[in-house]
């Protein structure tokens, strides 16, 4: 099973170039999650995402960022995972670049299910281990090996 909970395929994995803006960030990991047919509207879902990211930064600090949204439009709770080794300004609340990116897609209603995944992750990411590990991946091949090991 995934480090997160839940199966990430290496789809749904991006690596960040450095001198990615966070619109660039958030572009690139919502192009990898809308792979997974649990995605019903393209469109929608990226709306939705930039609409929640312009209300708050979803930069918790210690170079994670954990986009999340819960829409009809989602039909089975899927992650995505965007690794920046460079850091990306996300205007996140510790004012530090983000590493770190976990986008969130879950049906709406299904709160117990975001907050059961949102533990799991964050379990894991304050690992500092496995956190520097993900930081030194440098394609989601490797990203995919560490996060389902």
């Amino acid at each position: 099973m995934s480090a997160f909970g839940v199966p990430i395929e290496e789809s749904q994995i991006v690596i960040i170039r450095g001198g990615a803006t966070k619109h660039d960030a958030l572009d690139a990991l919502i192009d990898a999650v809308c792979r997974n047919p649990a995605i019903t509207d393209k469109e929608v879902f990226r709306r939705a995402v930039h609409d929640r990211e312009a209300v708050m930064s979803t930069g918790i600090g210690n170079g994670i960022a954990i986009p999340h949204v819960r829409i009809p439009e989602v039909t089975t709770a899927t992650l995505g995972v965007g690794i920046a080794p460079k850091g990306v300004e996300f205007g996140a609340i510790d004012n530090k670049p983000v590493h770190i990116l976990v986008l969130f897609a879950t049906p709406k209603g299904a709160d117990k299910e975001y907050l059961k995944l949102l533990a799991q992750v964050m379990l894991r990411l304050r690992d500092q281990t496995f956190f520097k590990q993900l930081i030194e991946c440098r394609s989601p091949v490797q990203a995919y090996a560490i996060l389902n090991a």
